[in-house]
């Protein structure tokens, strides 16, 4: 007789890691592979309209830009990074991921069936970094910047990535982006605050897009532009 241990509603863990960062974790439940990090759930395979939405929505702010760059962060269970590469209007498409243990699970883990085509595209790269560290010391510039680090700038998954969000966050945010660049920035939940700091930091046309659920507070992803 089977235990509810076997039944699908008991997740199985897969991996699980200890990096710089803290734990990180890849478990099954059921049909969905779950990405869970020092205990707070953060992303699983089961929609990806979200993520979709966040590459879309920076894409269609750049007004018909030949070949655009995109800069996303982070990797997370691929869905932006397999939206973004199968649309052909994106140019260089890179991947900021700090977990050695996510991108492992790419290249030859369980959620390689996710993102086996895309990276094999060659747009597309993976760099191994903090997402808030390379911004703030990088030299390359991007016309996207698609941002799915946390579970939003209120709800960040490490007291680190609070730093993002900071004035001199966003001015890292900016010096990235080329003029007329588009900052995308997924969250669970809206934030007029967070709004009202992007205006603050020289940010235009900022506004917000909800992305519908099933119940409770909508996803959203806020969208902001650097002057021309």
């Amino acid at each position: 007789m089977p235990t509810s241990y076997d039944t699908p509603e008991t997740p199985e863990v897969l991996d699980r890691r200890e990096g710089p960062y803290g734990e990180v974790v890849l478990r099954r439940h059921g049909r969905l592979l779950q990405i869970i990090a020092n205990g707070c759930f953060l992303m699983d395979t089961s929609d990806g309209r979200s993520e979709r939405l966040l590459v879309d929505a920076a894409l269609g702010a750049l007004d018909g830009r030949a070949e655009p760059g995109v800069l996303i962060g982070g990797l997370g269970v691929g869905f932006s990074l397999a939206h973004a590469a199968a649309n052909p209007r994106w140019g260089r498409i890179t991947v900021a991921e700090r977990e050695r243990a996510i991108i492992d699970w790419h290249l030859d883990g369980p959620l390689s069936a996710l993102s086996r085509q895309a990276l094999a595209d060659p747009r597309t790269g993976i760099v191994e970094t903090d997402l808030v560290a390379f911004v703030h010391e990088t030299s390359a510039t991007y016309d996207a910047l698609c941002l799915d680090i946390d579970n939003g700038p209120g709800w960040t998954v490490t007291e680190g990535n609070d730093s993002l969000y900071s004035p001199a966050g966003l001015a890292d945010c900016a010096r990235v982006l080329r003029p007329g660049g588009v900052l995308a920035v997924w969250s669970a939940q809206p934030s007029p605050e967070f709004e009202g700091s992007l205006w603050n930091a020289g940010f235009q046309q900022v506004r917000t897009e909800e992305i519908p659920v099933a119940r409770g507070v909508p996803d959203v992803v806020h969208l902001a532009v650097v002057p021309g």
